[in-house]
């Protein structure tokens, strides 16, 4: 994009950073200005974000503006409501804040709620209390319903409704050429398979309807043990794991925390093993899938008990404040014996593991299966992903976490199916670890139709951008 178009005999020059000023409402934040750094931050504050400015939307009007600017101009959009999911420096693309698109609707005779691009996973379970329903909600309250849904939706509750991109209903978003469009089963079909799995490719949304789920009932939480548990505990994680009904949700971890004066005393700066637990049904049958855990000596903290929905951010209880990060995720095949020994030796105790935290989720159940009319995601074969993570909090923990990222992807090198989910890809990761050949050609053909310019620059890009873009800026106009 040029700095300046040139201006017409008697007028003034004209940045088209000027001229989106003009065409929009929100905030516009651009280097210089005290605002831009903090605007510019994503939740993980390490991935370096450098756009060529900052929107703050104020509604769909400006994002309509915003993206039909950016056609003009020949520069390129991303969106982030609250900055999770980034992956990429974003030279010179205009990043649009879209948090202020808000608003839920819940329709619970049709089981449906429909969502505003910037709301919250946990500002929609509040909502959803006392209703009997839930959305296929996943650990962390933090991110947008909307951004965890589009690119899979891994869900305490998917082993037994599926993917969270499976139970979209609508969508409302702005196209690649500014264009507004509603996609459902029946209308503009073949986009809609598309973004449901497919990620932010193909627009910027607007809002989304996802179907609701029954949850009348919901036990969960954490049992806590030393990590001198570890394998005891992975080792019946992999035994519970392997007949558990589609109703429980199981994962494992190896947690160190912090050495901080917020975390409590019994926990600080020591290393633990767990499970966390959601159950949709009672205590009584949540206990008796759980006799097993309960029989490992050595328990040190036990969380169980009803969750309503509201408070599914509790089960995990993960961090919601911005933070650095460096993480490694795989999918298993199994989790046999000689994985467990390589993990608990690498991440168990006498380790000296700088990782935060090293964590197997059991997928399984209704994440293998493809229902009718199902979106681009796929199935989920593998019954279990392995996710890593590391906070550097000084520079200098930067190798040695990458380090030991490493030594964790050679212990499941055996067990790894080569694939990694969409929503766990690393910053530059190849797309191919999570798409098909075939897949990834349709959802090209969907990319060209919906955004034939690639204006549109996604946090989970479904296709390698390697073809050549318009570079003649359009006149600027005042």
């Amino acid at each position: 994009m040029t700095d300046t178009v040139p201006a017409e005999a008697g007028t003034r020059t004209h940045t088209p950073l000027d001229d989106l000023r003009r065409r929009v409402s929100g905030r516009l934040h651009v280097p210089g200005d005290d605002s831009y750094v903090p605007a510019s931050l994503a939740w993980v504050v390490n991935v370096p974000q450098h756009p060529l400015a900052v929107l703050e939307v104020r509604d769909a009007d400006d994002v309509i503006a915003a993206v039909r600017w950016a056609v003009d101009h020949d520069v390129r959009v991303t969106a982030q409501p609250t900055g999770h999911g980034a992956n990429g420096t974003l030279e010179g693309v205009l990043l649009l804040r879209t948090r202020a698109l808000g608003g839920i609707e819940v329709d619970v005779q049709r089981r449906t709620a429909t969502v505003g691009a910037g709301v919250k996973a946990g500002e929609l379970a509040a909502a959803l209390d006392g209703t009997g329903l839930t959305f296929l909600a996943g650990s962390n309250p933090d991110p947008t319903v909307v951004g965890m849904t589009i690119t899979g939706g891994i869900s305490w509750f998917g082993r037994a409704y599926g993917l969270g991109s499976d139970s979209i209903v609508s969508v409302e978003l702005v196209d690649g050429l500014g264009r507004l469009r509603r996609l459902s089963a029946t209308e503009d079909p073949e986009l809609f398979w598309a973004v449901r799995g497919g990620g932010g490719d193909f627009g910027v949304i607007l809002r989304m309807e996802v179907a609701l789920h029954p949850a009348a009932t919901i036990h969960g939480g954490q049992l806590m043990w030393p990590v001198e548990r570890m394998r005891e505990v992975l080792t019946t994680f992999r035994d519970v794991t392997e007949s558990a009904p589609d109703a429980l949700t199981l994962w494992f971890q190896a947690i160190t925390f912090p050495p901080f004066p917020e975390v409590p005393e019994p926990l600080r700066g020591r290393s633990f093993t767990s499970v966390a637990v959601a159950h949709l049904g009672t205590r009584e049958e949540a206990e008796q899938l759980l006799a097993p855990f309960r029989a490992v000596d050595g328990l040190v903290m036990d969380t169980l008990g009803d969750v309503p929905i509201g408070q599914l951010g509790t089960i995990a209880n993960e961090p919601t404040d911005p933070m650095p990060g460096l993480q490694r995720s795989r999918l298993l095949d199994r989790l046999d014996d000689t994985t467990i020994e390589a993990l608990t030796a690498v991440a168990g105790p006498g380790s000296g593991s700088p990782l935060s935290v090293v964590q197997v989720r059991h997928l399984g159940g209704a994440f293998t299966r493809t229902p009718e009319g199902a979106g681009s995601h796929g199935a989920v074969r593998e019954p279990y992903s392995l996710f890593a993570v590391g906070v550097p909090a000084v520079p200098e923990l930067v190798p040695v976490i990458q380090t030991v990222l490493g030594r964790i992807s050679a212990a499941v090198a055996g067990a790894t199916s080569g694939r990694t989910l969409l929503n766990f890809l690393e910053a530059g990761e190849d797309p191919s670890l999570w798409w098909d050949a075939a897949t990834r050609a349709r959802l090209g053909r969907a990319k060209e139709l919906a955004d034939p310019l690639r204006t549109i620059v996604s946090n989970r890009p479904t296709l390698v951008d390697d073809r050549p873009v318009r570079t003649t800026p359009s006149p600027v106009r005042c």
